[in-house]
């Protein structure tokens, strides 16, 4: 099929010829005759860079009457940048359609600007939402003649928290008009928008829903945390003409990393939330012209960005949330070209990338880390293809040649050669010499087995008489106020230690600080698991000390027994076990029938965890922790 095919205008469809648009996208293959043809609302799936502005851009430029004086179009869009580069393309698209305007309005820039732009009314504005409801109410702006609202990158939009901003922008618009929603995932918020402000709409998704992009492929390093910066390194220096943003979780995070790249010669800078709107418009110049290799971000700072030809994008830390990675990953093999999203994990993080997988439908591939020698014989075959394909200057070289060659005649080409590689290459060759291998020791089945379980030779049951020795109370930096409960405090030290059979005592939870006890014996997988974590800090407890089967002296927070929460339930699941209660009644057990301490024996534990109520309430409660 040709966009000719797709009975858009002629005047639009020279204009586009002139763009060097033939055949239309996938999604613009089902939505605009859909647009085009039908009356009803619209729900479009597919991911980020798969041609969605003209999917839904042509179609409203073939309906705008451009006689009409009024705002007739609106395209909501999360970020300033991506608003800039939805009008340039719509503005593109219609060059020769006479009297048709179309008008950004965003944050960060002089509203004084704007709002003389506004003075004749535009058919079509673009628009974020909160600069988009301060020229409502400056009288500036009037939605009662919209005709057809564009929600774009709408999940990006309710990550941000937009939700209010929408909805109050939704009801200045007429029930008339036709609604458009357009999202590269569809979770719960998308729908519910859905169902309340749009009447019969039809769904159309490209690939597969909550889907990943076809062209990326996915690949994932297992280091230890303290090494991830060498193997960033690694993975930049193996890839010579990586074009990439790199995701980082904190601004500070991303100041280091960015920091260190630039000392380290790469081609590197940082974008956050601590930079003006000057210097952030500075950096996205310079890395869309390229002058920049690799972006170092945050999630919210690289929200909305549209940068076409990345090579990556690098996981630096795994995002929370698996629909993150989803965008993250979007970012690359854009416009059918191919891309890779690169993950830095360490061993513990090997579920999550599970939980990707199967939300993504897809596979995976665990690379091993390059040692020096892969990465110089990359970097060196790299030189030599520049070099092959280089585009000699005959005029200007010319006049040089007979001294350059008078200079050098007494070397051998071999010889030639090899003083030009060693020129370009004896920074590489050195720095890796001696480079330590970044890749964990591999250990056997039976050996991860035995220091995940504790088992020995009886394999998954252990030996039964095994004694747990004492108990201490270790201190968490967060408590109610960052949202911890029994439940989440139990799902985060699940996630962040992979390891069900630690046996988790007696919990405290105050404004501040947790407080929770486990066995002398687990207390360095724990806290060693939590060493490599930035938010989450944990530490012996001051004063805390070995003790064996002493009573709970933990008293309910509010007084009296059972005046907390109830949510957390028994630890292990069963009704009659001994575990943890969420009300913390001087932590005693959910049934008379168990022990009056607050620990259950281990065997009684090993044996709790493998139920499936057991084991299911651990393996997912409380995985997505997010400081709040």
């Amino acid at each position: 099929m040709t966009f000719r095919e797709l009975n858009l205008k002629d005047d639009i469809l020279s204009a586009i010829e002139e763009l060097g648009y033939e055949q239309p996208m996938p999604v613009q293959e089902k939505t605009i005759p859909f647009m085009l043809e039908q009356t009803a609302d619209l729900v479009a799936l597919a991911q980020t860079g798969t041609g969605k502005t003209a999917a839904f851009g042509l179609p409203i430029l073939n309906m705008i009457d451009t006689q009409r004086k009024q705002v007739q179009a609106l395209v909501l869009s999360p970020t300033r940048e991506l608003c800039i580069q939805i009008a340039n393309d719509l503005k593109g698209y219609s060059k020769n359609l006479r009297g048709l305007r179309v008008v950004p309005v965003y944050g960060g820039e002089d509203i004084r600007t704007q709002l003389r732009q506004l003075d004749t009314a535009p058919q079509i504005i673009v628009a974020t939402p909160g600069r988009l409801i301060d020229l409502i109410e400056r009288g500036k702006i009037e939605l009662g003649s919209v005709d057809y609202l564009v929600l774009d990158e709408a999940d990006e939009m309710l990550n941000m928290g937009f939700k209010e901003d929408i909805e109050t922008i939704l009801e200045r618009t007429p029930d008339t008009r036709r609604t458009m929603l357009f999202s590269a995932t569809m979770p719960k918020e998308i729908a519910n928008i859905a169902k309340r402000y749009m009447k019969n709409y039809e769904e159309i998704t490209v690939g597969t829903k909550n889907a990943g992009a076809e062209n990326v492929e996915h690949i994932y390093y297992v280091s230890q945390a303290r090494q991830r910066y060498l193997v960033l390194k690694r993975i930049v220096d193996l890839n010579p003409d990586i074009y990439g943003i790199v995701f980082c979780r904190t601004r500070m995070e991303t100041k280091e990393v960015a920091d260190k790249l630039m000392h380290d010669g790469y081609n590197a800078d940082a974008l956050h939330g601590d930079l003006s709107q000057a210097q952030r418009d500075t950096v996205m110049q310079k890395f869309r012209n390229r002058n920049i290799q690799l972006l170092v971000a945050t999630d919210v700072a690289a929200r909305g960005l549209d940068v076409s030809d990345l090579t990556h994008v690098i996981n630096y830390n795994l995002p929370d949330d698996v629909e993150i990675y989803t965008h993250r990953s979007g970012r690359t093999g854009r416009a059918n070209k191919k891309g890779v999203a690169v993950s830095i994990i360490h061993s513990k993080e090997r579920f999550k990338i599970k939980d990707i997988e199967r939300m993504l439908h897809k596979s995976f591939i665990q690379e091993q880390i390059p040692n020096g020698l892969e990465v110089c014989k990359k970097q060196l075959f790299y030189l030599i293809d520049r070099m092959e394909n280089v585009e000699v200057s005959e005029e200007q070289i010319e006049t040089y040649m007979p001294q350059i060659m008078k200079q050098l005649e007494y070397l051998s080409k071999e010889e030639l050669l090899k003083r030009f590689v060693s020129l370009e290459f004896n920074r590489f060759l050195s720095y890796y010499k001696n480079s330590e291998d970044l890749n964990l020791p591999e250990r056997s089945e039976r050996g991860e087995r035995g220091e995940r379980g504790e088992r020995g030779e009886r394999g998954e049951r252990g030996e039964r008489g095994s004694k747990p020795g004492g108990r201490i109370r270790l201190k968490m930096n967060v408590g109610e106020r960052e949202g911890i409960d029994a439940k989440r405090l139990l799902g985060i030290i699940n996630d962040v230690t992979g390891d069900k059979s630690i046996n988790i005592g007696a919990i405290e939870v105050t404004n501040k600080f947790t407080f929770f006890d486990v066995f002398a014996d687990q207390m360095d997988k724990v806290v060693t698991a939590f060493a490599d974590q930035t938010e989450i800090q944990i530490s012996e407890a001051k004063g805390s000390k070995q003790f064996e089967d002493r009573k709970s002296d933990y008293r309910p927070r509010s007084g009296g027994s059972g005046s907390g929460s109830s949510s957390g339930g028994s630890r292990f699941g069963g009704s009659t076990g001994g575990g943890y209660r969420g009300d913390r009644s001087a932590g005693r057990p959910a049934s008379s029938a168990g022990s009056d301490k607050p620990w259950r024996n281990r065997e009684l534990g090993d044996r709790s965890s493998r139920s499936s109520s057991g084991s299911g309430e651990r393996r997912t409660s409380g995985s997505n922790y997010k400081k709040r």
